[in-house]
């Protein structure tokens, strides 16, 4: 029973869906915060784009007005040079600032083709988690409940040989590596594997059904059957 407890136990701690887990753990951190970077920087370009688009339709109000002023004809010939100067200097401007927002459109682009494989990265993670969340989990309920049915079984044990015995038990148990009973079989006990011997033999087949042997040599109870050879 006992045994069977140390079992379950093990079980619980080597899923080999909790290695996994936590595997997947370390992955999921990982690309949250490459996400996170990825999406900063995106946030960041978009923003670039926003002022590089402000500042080109500026010089390009500018140029209108200025090319209106030139065809109306209003103002002194010097100032309809100094216009076409300035027209001319806009255009150049306006050239230059759409090639820099085209650049940042383009970094835009990469940046967010980054963001997407990062989502997808992480939704797949997310689905694979929760398929080894759903496993563990039926895992863990089922090894719960053998656990109760044995805890149930124990207390009727329990009930049966009385408090003393099984805290004699479990004080053996806790030194003994974990088993405090033994079959004795054939004169040998299965906890050691050594053959009494015959002074033993004799204190045993002398003893009351309800007398409790213990192994001299390791201590443990041992259980008497019909093979014990007693």
């Amino acid at each position: 029973m006992d045994t069977r407890l140390d079992q379950i136990a093990h079980r619980k701690a080597t899923l080999p869906e909790l290695a996994e887990l936590r595997v997947l753990d370390t992955q999921t951190a990982v690309l949250n915060d490459d996400l996170v970077r990825a999406r900063t920087a995106l946030g960041d370009v978009q923003r670039e784009i926003a002022k590089a688009d402000s500042d080109v339709q500026l010089v390009r109000e500018r140029s209108v007005r200025d090319q209106a002023r030139m065809e109306a004809g209003q103002g002194t010939a010097k100032d309809m040079q100094a216009l076409s100067h300035e027209v001319e200097s806009l255009a150049r401007r306006q050239s230059a600032l759409e090639d820099v927002e085209l650049e940042v459109m383009e970094r835009a682009e990469g940046l967010a083709a980054d963001v997407s494989r990062l989502e997808v990265a992480c939704s797949q993670l997310t689905i694979r988690v929760d398929e080894l969340s759903a496993v563990r989990d039926k895992a863990f309920a089922e090894l719960d409940a053998e656990v109760e049915q044995i805890g149930h079984s124990r207390a009727d044990v329990v009930a049966g040989v009385g408090d003393e015995l099984v805290t004699l038990y479990e004080k053996i148990r806790a030194s003994s590596g974990g088993i405090g009973a033994a079959v004795l079989r054939q004169r040998r006990c299965e906890g050691c594997n050594l053959e009494l011997n015959q002074v033993d033999i004799n204190r045993f087949t002398a003893a009351e059904q309800d007398e409790v042997l213990r192994c001299e040599e390791c201590r443990r109870i041992l259980i008497r059957t019909a093979e014990s050879g007693i």
